[in-house]
């Protein structure tokens, strides 16, 4: 293995976990996660690194960057555009067909080998390798239109573009690692899945057990993978293993059939249930050593973590689509339903829920476009992708229990029900691509690292090197040792106090309703520097281990981004239901910020959009094929 890795020295979260009385294990294991980050970070130009971001100067900025929430979907060509309008197609006359499933109620060959016919894995392939490359931006938005005909189906483009072969190998293949394996993955002749989860590690990336060992001019792979999905022999895998105890990537082709080497390890799974998701078990097996993929600066998890955030938009882009079909499902039930001599589309009740729906969609729409805009752009987009995925997965959550389930009462447990049979489709989502309280403390450590490391890793070494454990300001001594590594601190946080320090956003036109919204979240935005500051300094070395704390902070952060980018996209719209539907969700964010109680304008505001969806008006769900009414009775 030879891939140019650069000294490994100590990280900023190493020295802190070590100085907060972490052990070495501890510090060295999340030090290497860090660095992988470092490296990741290293393969961007400056102004599309984490510090470049528009969430990092949002919060950290000296203006802010409204500029760069202010999204434009790239278009596809003719060609392309005409790839995905045949492959929506496709799926709709075999689900129409009854053809999209096989006997083992996983999507069919026949609906794999059409859609390659059509296309539909090259989408995210170069042109000269076969595919017909389509912008990100686009891809998302086209995902979006696939979930709503067939929610695994654009997941399976999202495993095989996104996180699976194709990424990998487009971001860091050599010229004749692409012209041998791209093509077969651009024709379909060959889907792809990525394998990462081990049975002891998931979130802790540093657990991995599955090693490759050169032998010859071939590496011989041992292990054992977990919850991979889109995996059955004869498919292609981005393998993650240690070699020399370092992560690395190894394209390896699956053969078409099980043997001593290579075993499926299936197991019952409720999630994902229309596509393979399974265990793979190596023993022995070789890869040629020309299959190994190495990033120009880091190591495998350096790789990993570049697909992942594609496949974080893709499953916002998948959340948008499957709220829309639950969305589009309510409204025959409501209007069949009768309570009381009404149908239950008029009841206040059912139209809040609605309304919030709508809402959550814009926000997912909003994310989206923007998230693809950032990487077509050349950000890295680390923290708004992680905002997208966070987002995507507890807003479908919210849509399916609280309003699509109990919209439709006792009916949602009925076999043949969307709820009922999908259930866990729906929930599924806030474990992978990793877990949603585990994302956000990742997002908030990529927010206050800067900050960290310009002004609290100084003192918190001082403490650490006089085992200062509290640190008193009235004790001279102690005011001696940290007078020379707290004054540049104590001259930045003067500086917030002082007027001008929070400029206003810029913002383009747009309603009133909107504005409002927006300025508020840019002003929190602003303002959470403090906060995040203050935490730092409250809790110093032992902030680590301050996961609550820590959770709390980047969930209002999150919920400030959500509402400000919504804002921004939606100003953009046409719609004024749409409009209307961005104002709900900004309206319910602010209150979950300020404690605030609703008020009887905002009712009427989430009550009103509810109406005019009943009665049809809301066109994101327009043409979207419903289910019957489960236990249909006939009204007196």
């Amino acid at each position: 293995m030879s891939p140019e890795t650069s000294e490994e020295k100590e990280t900023f979260v190493e020295t802190a976990l070590k100085l907060g009385g972490s052990s070495e294990d501890e510090a060295r294991k999340t030090g290497a996660l860090d660095r992988a980050d470092e490296q990741m970070e290293n393969l961007f130009n400056k102004k599309y690194q984490t510090s470049g971001s528009p969430v990092h100067l949002a919060v950290w900025g000296d203006r802010f960057p409204t500029e760069l929430f202010n999204s434009q979907v790239a278009t596809a060509d003719a060609d392309a555009q005409q790839v995905m309008e045949d492959c929506i197609t496709v799926v709709k006359e075999l689900k129409r067909e009854g053809r999209l499933l096989d006997e083992n109620h996983k999507i069919s060959e026949e609906t794999l080998h059409q859609l390659a016919e059509k296309g539909y894995w090259g989408l995210l392939v170069d042109k000269e390798y076969g595919g017909s490359f389509v912008p990100f931006s686009a891809f998302s938005i086209f995902l979006t239109r696939m979930a709503t005909v067939d929610a695994t189906v654009a997941g399976m483009a999202s495993v095989h573009g996104c996180i699976g072969a194709v990424d990998p190998l487009r971001g860091f293949g050599t010229p004749k690692q692409k012209q041998k394996l791209l093509p077969v993955l651009a024709s379909g002749e060959r889907l792809s899945a990525f394998a990462l989860t081990e049975p002891c590690a998931g979130s802790d990336l540093t657990a991995l057990r599955t090693t490759a060992k050169l032998d010859g001019d071939e590496y011989v792979v041992n292990g054992e993978k977990l919850f991979i999905t889109n995996v059955v022999p004869g498919r292609t895998i981005g393998l993650v293993c240690l070699i020399e105890n370092k992560p690395a990537v190894l394209i390896v082709e699956l053969p078409p059939e099980e043997n001593e080497h290579f075993q499926i390890k299936p197991y019952g799974l409720w999630a994902l249930k229309h596509t393979y998701n399974q265990g793979i078990i190596f023993k022995n097996f070789r890869v040629p050593e020309e299959n190994l993929l190495v990033a120009p600066k880091g190591d495998g998890l350096t790789i990993a973590y570049h697909g992942l955030n594609r496949g974080r938009i893709a499953l916002c882009a998948g959340a948008a689509g499957s709220i829309r079909l639950m969305l589009a499902d309510m409204l025959p039930w409501a209007q069949h339903r009768v309570t009381y001599g009404a149908a239950i589309e008029t009841r206040e009740l059912v139209q809040r829920r609605l309304g919030r729906m709508a809402g959550l969609i814009a926000g997912c729409d909003a994310l989206t476009e923007w998230g693809g805009w950032l990487l077509d752009q050349g950000f890295r987009g680390e923290m708004e992708c992680i905002v997208a995925k966070i987002f995507g997965s507890e807003a479908q959550k919210e849509a399916a229990i609280e309003y699509y389930m109990k919209t439709h009462g006792g009916r949602s447990f009925l076999h043949g029900h969307l709820f009922g049979d999908n259930v866990h489709e729906f929930l599924a989502p806030c474990i992978y691509e990793g877990e949603g309280e585990v994302l956000g403390l990742a997002f908030l450590k990529s927010l206050i690292k800067e900050h960290g490391k310009q002004f609290f890793e100084p003192i918190g070494k001082v403490l650490y090197e006089n085992k200062i454990k509290s640190p008193n300001p009235l004790n001279p001594m102690h005011a001696f040792k940290l007078a020379p590594v707290a004054g540049p601190y104590l001259a930045w946080k003067t500086r917030q106090s002082l007027p001008g320090a929070f400029k206003q956003a810029d913002l383009p036109a747009m309603p009133p309703r909107l504005a409002e919204l927006t300025r508020f979240a840019a002003k929190g935005l602003q303002r959470s520097r403090l906060e995040c500051s203050n935490m730092m300094m409250k809790h110093k070395l032992s902030l680590p281990n301050r996961q609550c704390a820590m959770s709390e902070v980047s969930s209002r952060i999150q919920k400030l981004i959500v509402m400000f980018a919504t804002c921004m996209w939606a100003a953009k719209q046409k719609d004024e239901l749409v409009v209307e539907a961005a104002i709900v969700l900004g309206q319910d964010l602010r209150r979950e910020l300020t404690g605030a109680r609703v008020s009887n304008e905002e009712l009427r505001t989430v009550t009103k959009l509810g109406a005019a969806i009943a009665e049809g008006k809301y066109s994101p769900i327009a043409d979207i094929d419903t289910n019957p009414i489960l236990m249909n009775y006939e009204n007196d």
